[in-house]
């Protein structure tokens, strides 16, 4: 996609029953029992920083939450799509967001896409994967790809939700995040969300 579309307002229930349906069956894939709440979206939308962006790139939308606030805040000519593994939300997020682009693949395979999109690399990377839910080695292997993908001088934005932090998953997520990453810091605890959450912004 090439301009930024005008994603219409979404009805939160019916979002929240698929996020729940599928964390109950699949909880180490799907992080979230709700969707963003709208403060949650815009503390990462504004913490992406956007303008000047090129290529923006959104990591596990689920059912569009983020993505809907995402859209309205690129700049004409930017280049943005997601990728989403689970058909059931990346159809949910086309419905969300009318004419986004959202390729149904493991985020693992970023940089295949960015090639479709005739890009060596992106400026943002925003991500709503549930790291502390994730292997150590598919930590790693997601990681290792998103550092190779995003440019020099690039943005990695990305959440935690208070109840995950002591996980070991979440631990050793920041830990990697502080390894790989020039530098790393995070907002205030957005409390207006279930549950509430942390922003995580890593530079590359």
């Amino acid at each position: 996609m090439s301009e930024p579309m005008h994603p219409r307002r979404h009805q939160g229930p019916r979002s929240n029953g698929a996020l729940l349906k599928h964390f109950l069956a699949h909880p180490t894939q799907t992080g979230a029992v709700a969707s963003a709440s709208a403060s949650l979206a815009d503390r990462i939308v504004d913490a992406a920083a956007l303008r000047g962006a090129e290529t923006v790139v959104e990591l596990g939308p689920g059912t569009g939450a983020i993505t809907e606030r995402l859209l309205p805040a690129l700049e004409p000519g930017t280049t943005f799509f997601a990728i989403e593994i689970n058909p059931d939300f990346a159809r949910a997020t086309r419905e969300r967001c009318p004419g986004v682009e959202v390729h149904e693949d493991s985020a693992t395979n970023l940089r295949r896409y960015l090639a479709l999109h005739g890009r060596e690399a992106c400026d943002r990377i925003v991500s709503s994967l549930p790291w502390a839910s994730f292997a150590a080695n598919l930590q790693d292997e997601l990681l290792d790809e998103i550092t190779a993908a995003l440019a020099p001088g690039g943005r990695f934005v990305t959440y935690a939700y208070l109840t995950g932090l002591f996980l070991s998953g979440g631990r050793r997520f920041r830990g990697e995040l502080r390894r790989r990453f020039r530098r790393v810091f995070h907002d205030e605890i957005v409390w207006k969300n279930f549950p509430p959450a942390l922003v995580y912004v890593a530079l590359r």
